[in-house]
């Protein structure tokens, strides 16, 4: 059997729990994927977006309606070894994609916040990208813990609660929805994943996150931290986002708007 068959029957059987099913939950759950649906899967050269790939080219085959993928992958600046290892690993999970040039790296790396900037430009290439391709929907390889250390960074540099949603409508590129569809799975398991399957992925590429260190990193430590106290804290700060309780909040905003407890006193 070739290497990514080995791989994609990996992904329904020894990991079918923590991956597999996790992953179905989340496209069943938060309706993620629609029939007809052409989802632009943005690989970005680490373990989340490979597998998120791997997991949807399996929900193509076996998925009970039909939808068309894309793989798309955005060169921010890479060095010519981590641009190297992506190909090899397309390679080896026979994944067919685009690649395509941005200057995002140079362009940031002088900004007085770089992580912002790269981001919000990330974002804006990748939708750009996916909408000339006729897709409605791109997929990032975003996981539980993100979503956790997103709610934990918001709430100590931010002092807001804000979360990362599992779906949402572009501002500023019509019929555009970016999707997260590993929204249930845990990092660690894709760690076993990757170690199960002898796989190596380019980890963090970015020249200022790697001299530096980021908030995230921060937010990753004090995880671990709390788990020494809690076992089950990073499913319980997740499980927060889905159960607020407006009696017990001074203020809120929906749709820019904002609403105070006072208003219903």
């Amino acid at each position: 059997m070739e290497k990514y068959r080995e791989i994609e029957k990996s992904i329904i059987k020894k990991f079918r729990k923590p991956i597999w099913s996790k992953f179905v939950k989340a496209v069943k759950e938060y309706k993620l994927i629609n029939e007809n649906d052409k989802i632009a899967v943005c690989i970005s050269g680490g373990k989340d977006s490979f597998l998120l790939a791997k997991c949807l080219e399996e929900l193509q085959r076996h998925g009970i309606f039909k939808f068309s993928l894309e793989f798309i992958i955005m060169n921010p600046g890479y060095n010519e070894e981590n641009l190297q290892k992506i190909k090899e690993n397309l390679k080896l999970l026979n994944i067919k994609a685009h690649i395509f040039e941005t200057p995002i790296f140079n362009v940031s790396k002088d900004s007085d916040n770089p992580c912002y900037l790269c981001a919000r430009m990330r974002r804006g290439y990748l939708y750009d990208y996916a909408q000339k391709l006729g897709c409605n929907k791109i997929a990032l390889g975003h996981h539980m813990d993100d979503v956790v250390e997103t709610i934990l960074l918001n709430l100590i540099y931010n002092g807001s609660y804000s979360s990362m949603m599992p779906k949402l409508k572009s501002d500023n590129f019509e019929n555009l929805e970016l999707i997260r569809p590993l929204y249930l799975v845990r990092e660690e398991d894709i760690v076993a994943f990757s170690k199960y399957n002898n796989l190596e992925f380019i980890d963090c590429a970015c020249r200022i996150t790697k001299s530096k260190g980021g908030k995230r990193l921060l937010m990753k430590k004090l995880i671990k931290d709390l788990e020494k106290y809690n076992p089950d804290v990073c499913k319980s700060i997740f499980t927060s986002a889905t159960n607020v309780n407006l009696n017990t909040i001074i203020s809120y905003k929906k749709q820019d708007k904002k609403h105070n407890f006072l208003d219903d006193y």
